[in-house]
């Protein structure tokens, strides 16, 4: 069959998964009695749950006599080094906008990237049919960031469709029949060529892998597209690395193509085709899977490194080992090793002593990621506050810089701004209307400034103001930036917390935990209203008496306790403070300090 190989780019929650299950629908990739879930190309929980799409997925579908290789991309920053890998497998793109917001940090990173490859892009306005949309607006935001990127004349001259992938149609025209998806399929065959690797099918056999993945049954697999040649199950093949040197040679066991949302078995794969190669050992993402007798390797994107890191270390509070069943070390760095097999993007390393391991990778929301997957599986961690890594470029000290946008009502533009630009060190590049008495702003801000920052803006803006933070790059350090500055209140018992404490400590701070919860010395249970930290006693009852009074006997009511996400405790925490995950739970505690440490630091305190 004819080919046509697209990637779908398009920033978080701007409505790509849904527009795919409609491609899907439409063209026949389902049968009319089946089961399908909603977001089908969401697979994970965690994508389910939060609405966003984390790994990169490739589904086929067939139009009349063509089939369309359709990658549905990341839409967050902290996925970014997939997006960028991906957009070498295809011959075009379909930049998805939502018609009220525009074109938002992640389009803008993406689609430079596309724009650097010669990829003509495909413009299509999703959500035209919501009553705030302004497609107009939203097309000449698209153009401008276009010109800005760099784009050549050919892809200023692009093709615009008007959507509603929850409608399940897509119009050259606003006022369309607003029918069915045919124009997207049509505008598809007619703009994006097909692949010019198909030219090569006589040459040798050559593919990139772009993305690594492990199968229970076949063990490592890798997916790319076939540069050039054929293959068929059962050949040899070696892997060359990004310099030209051999990893490794390997026998084929199984050729995998996608035909809608399965992966099959196929036993001849051509040049053009995107598919999946199990055998490797050791070959990883951006190396070349050759014919034995090719010695050069593809060029391909580096890897991007990574700008944040995080200590994984065992459980040992109070209550370690009775809500999780994997809280052993060895474990930990078992589960560790695999997930750095097969995400390229995080890098795990040993710390003395061999209990905790250092985890980078490109950002917070990564991480948490990680982190929900090992507790639902029964793990019990500790999680240590982020640390922002530097690297040295002649001689000077360099951090990761983050372009921030944010769209929040006019009357709090002054006290995001002075948070912005003053202690957390930011630089305000562009402040714009973005309409309904919204202001856009535009912000770099070193890393470092901005963990921990997510939870102030929500309480800035009194919860109405959205915030979206893309990597940058690497610019000189900007000095010290103050972290918390409220202190915490720690609790000096072991036990079950009680109700009548608690109440007697609402005057001191929030609370983090409710009543008859198991508390023990060193865990946090609340935010102390000053900037001092304060041990309390959340087990004190109430003194009995054979005195009756008025007022005695009124119930205790208690506000309710504020109940932190896990991306929100990992970034609220102090340096010397941990995360207690468990399957049930997550908990803040101080650090517990061995022997070694407490004497370096009473050293350090003079």
């Amino acid at each position: 069959m004819d080919l046509r190989n697209i990637a779908i780019i398009a920033h978080v929650d701007h409505g790509k998964t849904t527009l795919v299950d409609e491609l899907l629908k439409q063209s026949g990739a389902f049968r009319a009695n089946e089961a399908v879930a909603e977001r089908a190309m969401d697979s994970n929980d965690i994508e389910r749950e939060r609405g966003i799409t984390i790994l990169a997925k490739a589904t086929s579908v067939e139009w009349g006599d063509l089939r369309i290789n359709i990658v549905d991309t990341p839409g967050h920053a902290d996925f970014g080094g997939e997006v960028e890998r991906i957009l070498s497998m295809v011959d075009g793109v379909v930049l998805l906008v939502d018609a009220a917001e525009g074109p938002m940090p992640q389009t803008k990173f993406v689609t430079a990237k596309a724009l650097a490859l010669g990829l003509r892009p495909i413009v299509v306005l999703n959500k035209v049919d919501k009553p705030a949309s302004e497609p107009d607006r939203a097309l000449d935001e698209v153009f401008d960031m276009f010109v800005g990127l760099g784009a050549e004349d050919e892809q200023l001259d692009f093709p615009v469709l008007y959507a509603s992938g929850l409608g399940g149609w897509a119009d050259t025209e606003l006022d369309g029949p607003r029918k069915d998806m045919r124009a997207l399929f049509d505008l598809i065959v007619a703009h994006v060529p097909a692949p010019k690797q198909i030219a090569q099918r006589d040459a040798p056999f050559r593919m990139l892998a772009t993305t690594l993945s492990a199968d229970p049954y076949l063990g490592r697999i890798l997916t790319g597209r076939v540069e050039s040649g054929t293959l068929q199950t059962g050949a040899t093949l070696k892997a060359l690395a990004r310099d030209g040197t051999r990893i490794e040679q390997f026998r084929v066991s199984k050729i995998l193509a996608f035909r809608g949302l399965s992966q099959q078995p196929i036993t001849r794969a051509e040049a053009g085709d995107i598919v999946t190669l199990a055998g490797m050992g050791k070959a990883t993402v951006a190396d070349t899977l050759c014919a034995p007798e090719v010695d050069t390797p593809i060029p391909a994107q580096p890897i991007d490194p990574p700008t944040i890191s995080v200590t994984f270390g065992i459980n040992d509070s109070p209550l370690a080992g009775r809500e999780g069943k994997k809280v052993q070390s060895r474990v930990i760095r078992e589960r560790l090793m695999r997930e750095a097999e097969v995400n390229v993007a995080i890098h795990v390393t040993d710390t003395p002593g061999g209990e905790a391991f250092d985890v980078a990778g490109r950002g917070e929301l990564q991480m948490g990621v990680l982190i929900e997957n090992m507790r639902r599986e029964g793990f019990e961690l500790s999680i240590s506050r982020p640390r922002v890594l530097t690297r040295d470029i002649d001689g000077q000290r360099q951090e990761p810089v983050e372009e921030v946008t944010i769209d929040v009502d006019e009357e709090f533009t002054g006290a995001v701004i002075e948070k912005l630009t003053g202690p957390r060190k930011g630089e305000l590049v562009e402040m714009k209307s973005a309409g309904a008495g919204k202001t856009r702003i535009i912000a770099l801000v070193p890393s470092r400034g901005l963990i921990g920052y997510h939870g102030e803006f929500l309480t800035d803006t009194r919860g109405t103001g959205v915030l979206n933070r893309v990597f940058h790059g690497w610019e000189p350090w900007k000095g010290q930036i103050p972290g918390r500055r409220a202190g915490v209140l720690i609790s000096m018992e072991n036990g079950t917390s009680v109700a009548y404490a608690l109440f007697n400590l609402e005057d001191r701070g929030h609370m983090f935990i409710g009543a008859q919860e198991p508390v023990y010395e060193g865990m946090i249970i609340g935010e102390h209203a000053r900037e001092n930290d304060l041990e309390v006693n959340p087990l004190k009852g109430k003194k009995l008496t054979n005195v009756r009074a008025s007022g005695t006997d009124e119930a205790v009511r208690l506000t309710t306790p504020v109940r932190m996400s896990l991306e929100q405790a990992i970034a609220y925490i102090d340096d010397d403070e941990l995360v207690e995950v468990t399957p049930t739970a997550i908990r803040l505690r101080k650090r517990l300090l061995d022997p070694h440490e407490r004497k370096r630091e009473a050293r350090a305190a003079g």
